[in-house]
């Protein structure tokens, strides 16, 4: 028992010496820039770990901006390519319906036109091509998502690695030292609090943009499936 209250006596000094000293070190620092001050931080996180988890940071950025303009160009106004394909419809027949989509860009567009381009061979042909090509354009909204998720759950993951790390440190400059006073620890400490700080704020910049991404294509496939029923309905209706 007095073992257990001496180990959690000495990680509660360790800890409060590191904050202190932390808090000592930022006051006489408050001259420094933003960026100094960030790029002074990432260099006593250590770059094993820092550097991983800005990898993290970059690869996932840039798999949400090239999502976040897909998504965007995929973007359609469904009901005004509706009323298109209904005049198109009236006035020309498939083959004009056919030609506006082609003009269209947007994954509704080329639904329309697979629906379109079989219903020849009947509405009921006719929907389940819309069924089928619309699973594969929702394939396509969701390319590389789960890499980003892959990333969320990496970076805190990888910062918490690097806690690990930095308090096996700090116990090991205990036994070298054969001191526990917060200048022999306080590397250490600051290696392991840097890390989990640097890693938490990753996932959470990753996580703003997967739920916006997450959220962008939900309203594109109810857009997608609302407008593929109004096209049947439309088939339909040609067709009598």
């Amino acid at each position: 028992m007095k073992k257990v209250v001496n180990v959690l006596s000495i990680a509660g000094f360790m800890f409060f010496g590191a904050i202190q000293s932390t808090f000592a070190q930022e006051a006489a620092e408050e001259s420094k820039t933003f960026h100094q001050e960030l790029k002074q931080r990432f260099i006593e996180g250590g770059p094993e770990f820092m550097g991983i988890v800005l990898v993290a940071l970059i690869l996932g950025l840039a798999i949400a901006i090239e999502r976040i303009i897909y998504l965007n160009m995929a973007t359609t106004n469904t009901k005004k390519l509706v009323a298109k394909v209904d005049d198109a419809l009236s006035s020309g027949g498939i083959e004009a319906a056919k030609e506006v989509c082609r003009n269209s860009k947007g994954p509704v567009a080329s639904i329309f036109y697979q629906g379109l381009d079989r219903v020849d061979e009947g509405v009921d042909a006719a929907e389940k091509a819309v069924v089928s090509y619309g699973g594969v354009q929702m394939g396509l909204l969701e390319k590389n998502i789960s890499w980003l998720s892959l990333f969320i759950a990496l970076a805190p993951m990888l910062g918490f690695m690097g806690t690990v790390i930095g308090m096996i440190q700090a116990f090991d400059m205990i036994a070298v030292a054969n001191d526990i006073s917060p200048g022999v620890v306080a590397v250490g400490i600051k290696v392991a609090l840097l890390t989990t700080v640097f890693g938490l704020i990753v996932a959470i910049i990753l996580q703003i943009f997967y739920n916006y991404i997450v959220s962008k294509i939900d309203s594109i496939v109810n857009n997608m499936e609302d407008a593929s029923i109004q096209l049947i309905d439309l088939l339909v209706k040609y067709k009598k």
